[in-house]
Order: structure tokens, then sequence, then C-alpha cells
């Protein structure tokens, strides 16, 4: 198979007496076709070479740091993958006040609501580190979930494991205090990491975006982060690191 079918989607089938391998009858056939032809009807899809790479209806661009990537109110006509880089979203309320809602890391969508039928986008999208970011157009997203089931479970999956982090969100900000709030999403950036391994976080974020997104104040926030630093949870060494003991203040009643 050539390196433009893989970009395009699934091969197409080989001819056989005027049907193709893909054919439903001939899918039925079972060993009758023979091993050779059976390997070849098979499909040969893989939903990360689709992100990795461009093609039609899909365009790799680079942002930097700061840069905007798209702002609420735009049009929603595709939606995001982040192949490397951090990515932050934020709303506006009517009355100015920016609230952060989510840090997206690398292997993640967003934007993906136009594919609901959203015609403006309600959050905006900033690069936080130079990012590379796969624009996927709507109809050409729409096309591969529909015709690739492997992509579809994976994006299916993805919304899903986001749902479950909402509703823990949820719960997180209706129950828990402040400090154990800041410890859960400290390690959420930190990506858990193995016991003892500091892992860095997102470089130099502010203890103003971890105020917005745990909803306390910034002095909050630093009397918290002293007192983590001071028990060894975390550590400065060129940007902020996190060790995963720091789970014990998310676990400890």
């Amino acid at each position: 198979m050539s390196p433009a079918s893989k970009r395009n989607g699934s091969p197409r089938g080989t001819k056989i007496g005027g049907r193709t391998s893909n054919d439903p009858i001939l899918q039925t056939a079972g060993n009758a076709i023979g091993p050779s032809l059976v390997a070849k009807k098979k499909r040969d899809f893989d939903p990360h070479a689709f992100l990795a790479t461009i093609g039609e209806g899909r365009k790799s661009l680079l942002f930097q740091r700061k840069q905007g990537i798209f702002a609420q109110g735009d049009t929603a006509d595709a939606v995001f993958y982040l192949q490397t880089g951090k990515v932050k979203l934020t709303v506006v309320s009517k009355t100015g006040k920016e609230a952060t809602i989510g840090i997206v890391g690398e292997g993640a969508f967003f934007g993906e609501s136009s594919l609901a039928g959203q015609a403006l986008r309600m959050d905006s999208a900033t690069a936080m580190t130079d990012c590379t970011v796969l624009r996927i157009e709507k109809k050409a997203m729409m096309e591969a979930l529909h015709r690739e089931h492997e992509f579809s479970d994976l994006f299916v999956a993805y919304l899903l494991a986001r749902n479950i982090r909402y509703e823990e969100d949820l719960v997180d900000q209706l129950f828990n205090s402040s400090e154990k709030r800041l410890a859960r999403i400290l390690l959420l950036l930190a990506h858990f990491g193995k016991e003892g391994k500091p892992e860095p976080v997102v470089p130099k974020i502010s203890q103003e975006m971890l105020a917005e997104m745990i909803g306390t104040t910034r002095s909050r926030v630093s009397f918290f982060m002293n007192r983590f630093r001071e028990l060894g949870f975390i550590h400065y060494n060129g940007g902020l690191q996190v060790h995963s003991s720091l789970l014990h203040v998310v676990l400890h009643d």
C-alpha cells in the first residue's frame, strides 16, 4: 500500500470479478477466497497515523507560546488535535471576568463541540508553550468517524474519559477543600508519575491560574504551595516539579 493511501484513509479493495475485496459478499466468503485475499481485504487504518499526517481536510499548524488558536465567539468549523505542547482553555463572562476551564496536553482533542452542531466557539484556546496542532475540518472529521471504526472508538473513548474528568472536577469543587483541589490539579498536570520521581508541570504556570482553576484566591494557593514544598511534595528546579507523594493530600481525610 502506498503512503498516499495511508494518508487518505482506507485502501481501495482489490478487484475480483467486478467486485472489490471490501464487498460484503466477498467478506462472508471466508476461506474460500484464500489467505492472501483475506489479508488484502483486512482494513489497515492506523488512527495515530491519521492524526500524525496532513491530507485532505487536515492541516498541521505551529503556534508560539501565548498565541491564540481560536477565540470565544469564532466560527466552530474544525476539530483540533494537539500533537506537541500545552494549550489553555478559557471562558470570559459578559462582565469581562476570565476563568481557566482546562489545560490540554499532548494527544488530546479540543474544539470538538463543532461536531455537535455548535456554530460558535464557547471558549478560547491559547498556546501555553510552543505547540504543533493538527486542524481537522468538520467534514473530514465526520467522514473519518463514520468510515473508520478504530478512529471512532478512539475518539469516543477520549470523550468518555473527558466527561468522567468533568464529573470528578464537579465533585471535587463541591465537596473537597481548596487544599485538596490544588493537590489534585497539580497531580493531573504532572500526570502523576512514579513514587519519588518528580515530573514537570506546565512551565511558568502562575498561582493566579491555579487559583482560577480551583476556585480560590491567590493567597490561599501561595499558602498551600509553600506548605507542599516544606513537606517535600513539590519543589522548584528550573520550574515547578511535583512528586506523586502529593497524592497523600488528596486521599487523606
